[in-house]
């Protein structure tokens, strides 16, 4: 066959959104969920109407690099400032990306308020079990037996309580329109992820209510674990905590 018959054919090529890859710890899955962001962005192609609002920690990196407006928050207050943000601006696409100890912990009264206005924006809450920043503290969502630095002999549910199931939580409210989990250790779960990402921006984008999505993301330096066994543990341990799947999904509120 002559060269000059050969086409070369494009198969993937980093998101538009993205600027430029994402900072993060070896193995650490929020420059993922970044991307995963940026990619849902693009295929809905809504990148000049977003707001991004982000909390402190971790998560707050994937944002950092995409090429959207971001609004910096306080720690645990990115739905209050979301919600200023939608109310004035209603036509745009807002959402915030926080950690599961932003969102839940020292953000759950702005979480819970924005759940029960039913504020019409988007949360995408970074489950990685512990305060990835700070050094691996127990964290709402940490397993009963995990351990942590101030969990050393592992998480007791009978002293620490037990873990936050924030998905299934946000689907309980009535202003709630979406509310879904996923992960991100396989290649099918992270095109099901952005699957319920999209869903979750198609909501606010029609109206609708609320959307949640959280995202089982590695953290290997404080689990103590190398890339590939936090991925694994992931599979193996925190999806029999936190199952995967939509908890809720209308098209009305009632």
């Amino acid at each position: 066959m002559s060269s000059k018959a050969l086409k070369k054919k494009q198969v993937w090529a980093a998101p538009k959104t993205m600027v430029m890859p994402l900072p993060g710890c070896p193995g650490c899955q929020h420059p993922t969920a970044g991307r995963l962001i940026a990619e849902a962005v693009d295929e809905l192609g809504v990148a000049e109407k977003v707001i991004g609002v982000t909390g402190i920690g971790c998560s707050a990196g994937a944002l950092a690099l995409l090429n959207v407006d971001v609004v910096l928050g306080a720690h645990g207050r990115a739905p209050d400032i979301a919600t200023a943000a939608k109310r004035l601006r209603p036509d745009a696409l807002v959402f915030t990306c926080q950690g599961d100890g932003d969102c839940i912990a020292i953000g759950a009264g702005p979480f819970i308020g924005a759940l029960t206005r039913g504020e019409k924006f988007t949360v995408i809450m970074c489950n990685n079990a512990n305060y990835g920043t700070t050094g691996g503290q127990l964290a709402p969502t940490t397993l009963a037996g995990q351990v942590t630095t101030t969990t050393v002999g592992g998480r007791d549910p009978f002293v620490e309580g037990y873990p936050a199931h924030v998905a299934e939580l946000a689907a309980l409210f009535r202003g709630t329109a979406y509310s879904a989990r996923g992960a991100l250790n396989t290649a099918a779960n992270y095109q099901r992820t952005k699957k319920y990402v999209k869903t979750a921006l198609q909501k606010q984008l029609d109206g609708v209510g609320f959307s949640f999505v959280e995202i089982l993301s590695a953290c290997p330096p404080n689990w103590h674990m190398s890339p590939v066994e936090a991925v694994k543990w992931v599979g193996e341990t925190m999806i029999v905590e936190f199952p995967l799947g939509e908890f809720k999904n209308v098209d009305s509120l009632g």
